[in-house]
């Protein structure tokens, strides 16, 4: 029988490190030389953080966005502490594309992104919830302060023109729909999300570049949302 050692397999089995190193070379992101003990750790950490971000804005994507609100639906739950839910929708986008191409309709996309990032606080959550269309959850937002936190970033998109290549200013404005999950009550992703999207629909049909907010006192406990509150209230009794 040979001692030799087996051969490598010409086909990975794991991870394509040639294929991840370029998608992150691609990406722009700097990692340490391959000497350094902690470039593996740094490869891995790199691949993670991209695939949690939007390709184009740099936001936090879908995903990333529904397990944050995932999180902040356990922590209204537990603790009652109001967090409201933005969702964002650029006016007119269609007409950006119809005018301008598509490259255009990037840059105005990039340019809502940053700004809707420089109005929120660190520990807000600003992704790219697909297209056009945006969504910032922020914790610890008492009810007095909503609508004048939505409307501030309502203003600062109308106040800042988005350009072309070329210099040409575009005059962009959003629509806002916001609503705050009901608190004490453990609710989902879907019911929150519903309410916030109800808010939105109510801002583009009243004429765009509005903010409609879900007022606490008109929030309704959904029948599904009494039901999770049951059942979870029955198996907290049941290990007292």
């Amino acid at each position: 029988m040979s001692s030799d050692p087996p051969e490598p397999s010409s086909a990975p089995s794991g991870l394509r490190l040639d294929a991840a190193l370029q998608l992150l070379l691609q990406s722009g992101r700097e990692l340490p030389g391959r000497d350094d003990p902690a470039w593996l750790q740094a490869v891995l950490d790199a691949l993670c953080d991209l695939s949690s971000r939007d390709a184009l804005t740099g936001l936090a994507n879908r995903r990333q966005f529904e397990l944050a609100l995932a999180r902040e639906i356990d922590r209204v739950a537990r603790a009652g502490e109001p967090v409201l839910l933005l969702m964002v929708d650029i006016d007119h986008f269609k007409r950006v594309n119809d005018v301008h191409g598509h490259l255009v309709g990037d840059r105005v996309i990039q340019a809502v992104a940053s700004r809707l990032t420089e109005c929120v606080r660190p520990m807000d959550t600003v992704a790219r919830y697909g297209g056009e269309e945006f969504a910032i959850i922020l914790p610890n937002c008492p009810p007095t302060f909503g609508h004048a936190v939505a409307e501030r970033i309502r203003g600062s998109i109308e106040q800042q023109p988005a350009t072309t290549e070329a210099g040409v200013p575009i005059r962009v404005t959003i629509s806002l729909g916001a609503a705050f999950a009901p608190q004490w009550v453990r609710s989902t992703v879907p019911l929150w999300l519903a309410r916030a999207d109800r808010q939105l629909y109510r801002a583009k049909a009243g004429g765009r570049n509005r903010t409609c907010l879900e007022q606490m006192p008109d929030s309704q406990v959904s029948a599904e949302e009494k039901s999770l509150l049951l059942s979870f209230s029955q198996y907290d009794f049941e290990f007292e």
